[in-house]
């Protein structure tokens, strides 16, 4: 067995991981990093940047975006379900954090939008190779870089198994390394950041109901499998629903060109398997949305309508909505990547000369889909009565060949389960707080109640930095005391 003695010892190295680390050796704690991966970063190395509120970008740009303002949207937002003094500490910190990290070395492109009807928060790491996924991952190196400077102790490839608890209290860790080896760590505080459980598609079904590949298609990063959910509910915290923080898009869209998927997320008719509309198609451009309302129809399913005239037009004039994911409006291969994908065996596309054909080949109701068709290209002509979509975007289906894709459910992963307060203190089901034992990012994510509020982009990694960085603060000040 290998013995290792620290005051502090963080769970997993993602970006609240990494953040919490920082934060507890800048408070002057001694510090160690247990990393199931070959890598630090996590699921943070896949995305673009944190929210920010009230940052000097905002401010530069003359974008209104204050502390209050983010605060009263998202909690109306969740209907008050949530832990107000834990989301006003996290957005009061977010600007100062923005400024902590670019002390590290870190810049930022500027305020962004994610889509139209979001907010500027979105604040995107700057990289060599311009705005694009990934971009955190310079993030990430620079808060690693920071840690290895304060001496904090980084094992890669020895996961965490076990919280050990004496007297009621954290009193060490227990991991294995690389070739099987038990390691113990002693120390008097562990912060749990080990990123959800979206890469375990039992775990997923158990608390979700949804079945990973089959009605839902959230991002599965390896290794990310609840293990810090359960060392926590072991430990003594309370248990609190997990849930996936859901995104839609068209099945197999990461096999898919990006003016593909661009089209297919455009507000054309949008239909369920019994081909009747279900929703203002103008809110697909939030995909939070789009994702609960295809989860409310039979097989959780949805399907994106265009005709030729429609396509024709995108590819002479750009689309309706970008976003940056899909920032290019130029989707004139529009044709050639349906028919590459197709022959790549993505099968959620349809092409059809005919409603007809269109509806059988995709398993839907042919006569509701001829009628509901007939209907929408009435309203082309005057309004939509039935979900009163702007007219700018009603556009009639009237010309061959047809194209159709299949939407589900996806997202980024599961958040939630860990019962924590506004210092990240893990709690029991007394509300009370297990000493020495702290949750921050995913694990501890319980502040969307059941829609991840996209209207304020950037927040799954905004809270993972924040709720680090206030986990680091309470553990260096217990571990002090």
């Amino acid at each position: 067995m290998a013995n290792y003695e620290a005051q502090v010892c963080v769970i997993a190295a993602g970006p609240s991981g990494l953040s919490a680390a920082v934060q507890a050796a800048e408070d002057g704690a001694e510090v160690i990093v247990l990393e199931k991966a070959a890598a630090v970063g996590g699921a943070a190395n896949m995305g673009m940047g944190p929210l920010g509120i009230g940052t000097r970008y905002q401010k530069q740009n003359m974008q209104d975006v204050s502390v209050e303002k983010a605060f009263d949207m998202f909690m109306e937002y969740t209907h008050y379900n949530v832990d107000a003094r834990l989301v006003k500490r996290y957005f009061e910190q977010s600007a100062e954090t923005i400024e902590w990290l670019e002390d590290m070395g870190v810049e930022f492109e500027g305020a962004f939008r994610y889509f139209p009807k979001s907010e500027p928060t979105w604040h995107i790491v700057k990289t060599d190779t311009g705005i694009g996924p990934r971009a955190a991952s310079f993030m990430n190196k620079a808060l690693y870089a920071r840690a290895q400077e304060l001496g904090v102790k980084v094992l890669l490839e020895t996961p965490a198994k076990k919280i050990i608890m004496e007297d009621g209290k954290v009193a060490g860790v227990l991991a294995t390394d690389k070739d099987g080896n038990e390691v113990h760590v002693a120390c008097k505080a562990a912060i749990i950041c080990t990123g959800g459980a979206g890469c375990n598609p039992d775990f997923i079904k158990e608390e979700t109901g949804y079945i990973h590949g089959k009605d839902m298609f959230n991002f599965a990063i390896p290794g990310i499998m609840g293990d810090g959910l359960k060392m926590a509910w072991e430990a003594g915290a309370d248990k609190l629903p997990v849930r996936i923080e859901q995104a839609a898009s068209v099945v197999g869209v990461e096999d898919l060109p990006g003016s593909v998927s661009n089209i297919f997320s455009q507000p054309n008719l949008l239909v369920n398997k019994f081909g009747k509309r279900f929703m203002n198609e103008d809110h697909m451009q939030n995909t939070t949305y789009l994702s609960n309302a295809v989860s409310q129809q039979k097989e959780r399913s949805g399907f994106s309508i265009v005709d030729s005239s429609i396509v024709r037009y995108y590819m002479k004039n750009g689309v309706d909505n970008v976003s940056l994911v899909r920032p290019d409006p130029d989707v004139s291969d529009f044709i050639e990547g349906v028919k590459m994908a197709r022959e790549n065996g993505n099968t959620g596309l349809v092409v059809a000369d005919t409603i007809e054909e269109l509806a059988e080949l995709a398993g839907i109701d042919v006569d509701n889909l001829v009628d509901t068709v007939d209907e929408y290209n009435d309203y082309c002509d005057s309004v939509d009565e039935e979900f009163f979509k702007p007219k700018k975007y009603l556009r009639p289906l009237v010309k061959a060949p047809y194209y159709c894709a299949k939407i589900c459910p996806g997202g980024y992963g599961t958040v939630g389960g860990i019962r924590i307060n506004e210092n990240c203190e893990a709690c029991d089901k007394d509300f009370e707080p297990v000493p020495g034992l702290y949750a921050a990012g995913a694990d501890s994510c319980n502040i969307y109640d059941d829609s991840y509020m996209f209207l304020l982009p950037g927040n799954s990694m905004g809270y993972a930095v924040n709720t680090g960085r206030i986990a680091g603060m309470s553990a260096a000040e217990y571990v002090e005391e």
